[in-house]
């Protein structure tokens, strides 16, 4: 999985509209191989780009659970030290 996708489900604040459809980039980007498509191609990619933004946001919507919402905060803090424990 790309590293740069991160987890927007079951999070307090939500998901916004931005890292929706950043995640949405992310993936068609990876998919495609193109960081930015050629003037031939940027239709279909931002067409995918959109679609997927969508049904990620269809997604979310729909997904339940029983778990306590976690707290961005603490999960960057989480994320830092990882990050500072593997790369010192």
């Amino acid at each position: 999985m790309c590293r740069n996708i991160k987890t927007l489900f079951n999070f307090e604040p939500p998901a916004t509209e931005d890292e929706i459809h950043a995640s949405a980039l992310q993936f068609v980007r990876k998919l495609s191989g193109f960081n930015k498509p050629s003037q031939s191609n940027e239709a279909a990619f931002n067409l995918a780009v959109t679609e997927v933004s969508n049904a990620a946001r269809r997604l979310l919507i729909s997904l339940q659970t029983t778990a306590p919402a976690r707290d961005r905060e603490v999960e960057a803090e989480k994320a830092r030290e990882r990050s500072r424990l593997r790369f010192g």
